[in-house]
This record gives structure tokens, C-alpha cells and sequence, in this order.
């Protein structure tokens, strides 16, 4: 790890744990809905995805994760209401059986 300083940002981090029923071709389409809401909000700053690789066994079911970064308060609170946050958010209700968010300031 280094020691260098560098100024600090938001990171917004969204795991989902989908439904068992949900087909991979539904899963698929709510990865892309994802991608595609996140190239039109411009309030992000940095965006990764990923699916869990972890032989630990805790992730709880939750398959994905998204850490998304904001510059600050201001950039989230943005793109929280934004309505391809919410457009995505409505279309993945459906497909999911939890979802877990956590917000934090990087040290």
C-alpha cells in the first residue's frame, strides 16, 4: 500500500443478490441497464463492476458488485434522483432478492 496522499473521494458501493429464478439472460440485460444508465450520468467520476470470485464463501449470496466514485456529497446527492438511476432502479426491483449499499470517504 502507499503512502502517498491523494485527496479523498466518495465511493458509493451497490452488492445485489439476485433472484434464484432470474434467467443469466435477465441478469445479463440488468448488467447492461447498469452500464448504460452510468454512461449517461455525469456526475460519476469512476466506475468498476465486477462479480464475486471470493473461495471464502461469505458474500451471502450477493453476486455483483459496483463502486461507483463521486468527487463529493453533491455528485451522489446528483445522481441519486437522476432519472437513470431511478429508471434502472424500477427495472431491476423484480430481479433481485437484496441489494446492500454503503457510502464512505477513502482515508
Amino acid at each position: 500500500m502507499s503512502n502517498e496522499t491523494s485527496a479523498k473521494v466518495l465511493r458509493h458501493v451497490v452488492l445485489l443478490k439476485f433472484k434464484e429464478k432470474v434467467s443469466k439472460d435477465s441478469i445479463f440485460e440488468a448488467e447492461q441497464s447498469f452500464l448504460y444508465a452510468i454512461d449517461r450520468i455525469g456526475a460519476i467520476k469512476d466506475f468498476e463492476w465486477g462479480l464475486n470470485s471470493s473461495p471464502e464463501g461469505l458474500n451471502k449470496g450477493f453476486t455483483h458488485a459496483f463502486v461507483l466514485t463521486f468527487k463529493d456529497d453533491k455528485s451522489r446527492d446528483a445522481y441519486l434522483p437522476h432519472p437513470e438511476h431511478l429508471k434502472f432502479v424500477k427495472q431491476l426491483k423484480s430481479k433481485i432478492d437484496d441489494v446492500l449499499v454503503i457510502d464512505y470517504w477513502t482515508k
